[in-house]
């Protein structure tokens, strides 16, 4: 409170400064329990977030070119660990969470019958986030590959840049069915929308979601980038994680 007794515009540029937002990128997946968690820091603690939802390929290409983010949440451990090695990040990233695969429709497609429904010719749009900047859009791949599906599919693959985009092209039928995070179909923004399926975990890499903070954050915001770090691995964190089927 020290700051709003000074006087001159000095002080009121640290108070400024101190106000900043913290900024977490966050990978499309978990555009839906970050908002929970989010909510539940700023609660706790009193410091206001902004989320920035992308692919975890492209956040990381921002983190690269100077973005101001003070937290990274990606779908991986490939990526953070990739900004830890080019000095980027204050330690080496943690897994706060692993992530379920599952495949997703609105339309009267049988999914009991698991990834084999792909062929029938009912299916002719299956949305998939792009595998070179999406680990959940890898994943869907690793596994259309190991049930030796993909080449049959490789027509009715439509890319989304992210698990978002992907949401989008389920939610307005450009497609019928779509590979996402198991957090988005048990979201209440979702939940009851359609029907949906948990994929094979042994038919894809495990889905480890590594976090990380930035170095380029200013002092006050490196210590709420913490605070919000250390919160990402509490318990009351966990129990949100784990209420989106996150492990």
């Amino acid at each position: 409170m020290k700051y709003l007794f000074c006087l001159g515009i000095f002080c009121l540029m640290v108070f400024a400064s101190f106000a900043q937002p913290l900024h977490i990128a966050v990978a499309a997946n978990a555009q839906f329990v970050a908002a929970k968690l989010k909510d539940a820091f700023t609660k706790e603690t009193g410091i206001t977030a902004k989320l920035i939802i992308s692919s975890s390929g492209k956040l990381t290409a921002q983190i690269k070119q100077g973005a101001p983010f003070n937290v990274f949440l990606s779908a991986d451990m490939k990526y953070p660990q990739e900004l830890y090695s080019k000095g980027l990040t204050t330690a080496r990233p943690q897994v706060y969470a692993y992530g379920a695969l599952v495949l997703w429709t609105l339309k009267n497609i049988d999914l009991n019958k698991g990834l084999s429904i792909l062929l029938d010719n009912n299916v002719q749009k299956i949305a998939v986030a792009n595998p070179k900047l999406a680990p959940y859009g890898e994943a869907a791949i690793q596994a259309l590959t190991k049930q030796h599906l993909l080449p049959s599919l490789q027509q009715k693959i439509v890319y989304g840049e992210n698990i978002a985009q992907v949401n989008q092209y389920v939610l307005s039928g450009a497609a019928d069915v779509a590979f996402t995070a198991k957090s988005v179909v048990l979201d209440s923004a979702v939940s009851g929308k359609g029907k949906w399926i948990e994929v094979n975990q042994n038919w894809h890499s495990s889905i480890a979601q590594g976090a990380v903070v930035i170095k380029q954050s200013n002092a006050a915001q490196m210590r709420a980038a913490n605070q919000f770090y250390q919160f990402l691995f509490s318990k009351k964190a966990k129990d949100i994680l784990e209420k989106y089927g996150y492990r």
